[in-house]
């Protein structure tokens, strides 16, 4: 009966602040935090980005095309990174935040829209997309400054790197191409340094341990999705021949490889830290490791996904599309290695796996030219066999994780 009675209270409560149109934001404490619906929704005009950023590298696999790819998809993620870092603390879903998530939405769909051409034709665009977004981030830090004065020391450089990396952006709608994009690089650059400053102000306001593995969780999986659609436009293009049914195959087992050294092993070590940490976490930067180690990641899987697309499409891969695929794959295998061993402090272990998977994919690529299946077949051997040696030294207790 009591246990009724206070879930009867709970939703009551909740039933009123739903009623309440407009709440003054406040620090995200409930220790049951989660990503909210409208995060999810947020995450779909992403999606969207990825793929055509995606778009930019499965068109050329040329050094040109690598930068630009790059150079855009990082210009992305900060944008979402970021967006996600004030949702962590300051969400309080009212009306005036659903509002400014929806309108930054909607620059992050001009971006999409935009991202295969952003530099060259639609840069315009994609700069006002971007200008729009940062506009509604700096608009939500200024609320958090209005209505809670003892967070200004903590938000102040997140205030000011966002307002400079805006300005940048809106500067460049009136200069023209090479420079436009310099002032673009710059504004990413002092747009960045807000976090890292932010870490260092004692009492700043937390950030949410167990949102924020969940979120950046949540953008790997995105990523990862490019994989899977990858190989249904692969089986598409291939016109299921059976050279690209072999292939397919195989590239699936890589992502769910992918998917499951992640999420089982160096995501939950990386999770762990973050939950030991504790309140302690912002004063030795470790949410800002955590942070900025998995923009590699993220443009590592989607250049996997262009490789796997090429491979399954096409008879005989070329120079190009094995160089993206084994980027990708070293990218990825790197980068979730340095996470593991950073974060974990267990570096030996790391270096086995991931680590020791970096070589190995690598040599799979530079093998003689053979068919496609063959390659991919190499790789996806490579990633689940790491899978295992992961799960042998997770049960072996060389390998703590937290559930991601």
């Amino acid at each position: 009966m009591a246990d009724t009675t206070a879930e009867q209270a709970r939703l009551d409560r909740e039933d009123e602040e739903e009623r309440e149109l407009v709440r003054p934001p406040d620090v995200n404490r409930d220790s049951n935090r989660s990503a909210t619906r409208l995060e999810l929704f947020f995450d779909l005009a992403f999606v969207l980005f990825v793929a055509r950023c995606a778009d930019v590298l499965t068109e050329h696999q040329t050094w040109d095309a690598a930068f630009k790819f790059t150079a855009v998809l990082v210009a992305g993620w900060w944008a979402w990174a970021s967006t996600t870092l004030y949702a962590n603390r300051f969400d309080t879903d009212d009306a005036i935040f659903r509002l400014f998530t929806l309108t930054g939405m909607g620059g992050v769909i001009v971006m999409a829209a935009a991202a295969d051409q952003a530099v060259g034709a639609h840069s315009g665009w994609f700069a006002a997309g971007y200008v729009l977004l940062r506009l509604v981030l700096v608009a939500g830090y200024l609320r958090v400054w209005r209505n809670l004065p003892d967070t200004r020391p903590g938000i102040r450089p997140y205030l000011w790197g966002h307002s400079a990396g805006a300005v940048c952006w809106l500067v460049s709608l009136a200069v023209p191409e090479p420079a436009r994009y310099a002032l673009w690089a710059v504004g990413v650059l002092l747009d960045l340094i807000g976090p890292y400053l932010a870490a260092r102000v004692p009492d700043a306001p937390p950030l949410h341990m167990e949102h924020l593995p969940e979120r950046f969780g949540l953008f790997v999986i995105l990523v990862l999705g490019e994989s899977v659609a990858a190989t249904v436009v692969g089986l598409r293009e291939g016109e299921w021949s059976g050279g690209a049914v072999a292939t397919a195959i195989f590239a699936f087992l890589a992502a769910a490889a992918l998917w499951w050294s992640y999420f089982d092993l160096s995501g939950g070590a990386a999770k762990r830290r973050l939950v030991e940490e504790g309140g302690e976490h912002t004063r030795r930067g470790v949410h800002d490791f955590y942070v900025y180690a998995h923009l590699p990641i993220a443009v590592s899987l989607a250049a996997v996904a262009v490789g796997l697309e090429h491979a399954i499409a096409h008879e005989h891969l070329s120079t190009g599309a094995r160089v993206v695929l084994g980027a990708g794959l070293a990218g990825y295998l790197l980068s979730a290695a340095v996470i593991q061993g950073v974060l974990s402090r267990r570096w030996r272990v790391a270096l086995v796996w991931p680590g020791l998977g970096v070589p190995l994919v690598l040599l799979a690529v530079l093998l003689p030219d053979g068919p496609p299946a063959l390659l991919v077949a190499l790789c996806a051997t490579v990633l689940v066999a790491g899978v295992i040696t992961g799960v042998l030294q997770h049960r072996a207790g060389a390998v703590r994780v937290a559930k991601v």
